[in-house]
């Protein structure tokens, strides 16, 4: 058996306000094995950056009050921020949507290469420029761009420079949030490749956040669904594609265009994700659910194992009707 890279158990998080804190994340516990590629997916406002930013340990304007991560063993939310600062990129980095806001505008791709392993212990001056140069090929970049400053780059090669950086020392994980939303699809293709790549060649592990699930189903080996700060379904990548077992992960993939169905009408979700400000009773997808019963309304489903594969989850009463249909 592979071994456990992340481990997320019960994590729980609120954002602070004047009247009351309000919980973005509510008691979700998921784990990534070493090797694979979790895919995080659902609507905006669901929770999935609150997830990462938490995991990641930087979640700002928010608190943890619940839960455990642990990253390789470690006790993630326990560490201190010196330990933090010696684990950071080692064992766990990050690479989000817009790296143009994480690289800074005023010094080279090389300077914030050699900042970063500096900020680790390396001082030969040679070791850094040669790591830099082996980073940039590992992402099919030309070692001439350490020279060059973020915005001399187009979008889809700022992309893969925030993925080298993340590969500089080799980490166990690699939280990738949205890092495709702003490209286009030719070069959305060509990175999602080179992730796949060089994720069975490191085999680290991915958690991808995303809203796309056609993405997912190229990418993912496992897909877990968030609606309104919960997981409402994970499972194997195929079984979600073939076969869900949650109302809202249908609706999800009914409402993308297939390109080999023909004309089709598509069917969105009715409705809006509820305020966390104004959460439903029972079950929180109740009030746009095509499925919905009177016991729906009345309590929150538990989260309960599919028979017959036990890596698969969903938080649904009717969720053998939906599976069966």
């Amino acid at each position: 058996m592979r071994d456990v890279i992340l481990d997320v158990d019960q994590l729980t998080v609120q954002y602070r306000t004047r009247r009351e804190p309000l919980t973005a994340v509510d008691h979700v516990s998921f784990s990534i094995q070493r090797g694979e590629i979790m895919g995080l997916a659902g609507e905006s406002g669901s929770g999935k950056t609150t997830v990462a930013q938490a995991i990641a340990r930087l979640n700002s304007g928010s608190t943890v009050v619940r839960g455990n991560v642990r990253v390789n063993g470690v006790d993630w939310l326990g560490a201190d921020a010196h330990s933090l600062r010696e684990l950071r990129w080692k064992r766990l980095s990050l690479v989000t949507q817009s790296v143009m806001g994480a690289l800074n505008p005023l010094t080279t791709i090389g300077t914030q290469f050699n900042d970063t392993l500096e900020a680790h212990g390396e001082r030969d001056r040679k070791k850094m420029r040669e790591r830099g140069q082996n980073l940039l090929g590992l992402v099919g970049l030309s070692s001439d761009l350490l020279r060059a400053y973020p915005h001399q780059l187009s979008g889809g090669m700022r992309q893969r420079v925030g993925i080298a950086m993340a590969l500089m020392f080799n980490p166990d994980l690699i939280i990738m949030d949205e890092p495709t939303t702003a490209l286009d699809v030719v070069v959305e293709r060509d990175l999602l490749g080179q992730i796949k790549g060089l994720q069975h060649r490191f085999q680290f592990a991915v958690l991808f956040i995303t809203h796309d699930l056609s993405l997912l189903f190229r990418l993912a080996d496992r897909i877990a669904i968030m609606y309104a700060g919960q997981l409402v379904e994970e499972g194997p990548v195929n079984r979600i594609n073939q076969r869900q077992a949650h109302p809202y992960t249908r609706g999800l993939i009914r409402a993308f265009p297939s390109i080999s169905a023909g004309k089709q009408m598509q069917k969105g979700i009715p409705g809006n994700p509820p305020s966390l400000t104004n959460m439903p009773s029972g079950c929180r997808f109740f009030p746009r659910c095509p499925m919905a019963a009177d016991a729906c309304a009345k309590s929150e489903p538990p989260w309960l194992a599919i028979p017959g594969d036990p890596s698969s989850g969903v938080k649904c009463f009717r969720w053998e009707e939906v599976y069966d249909e």
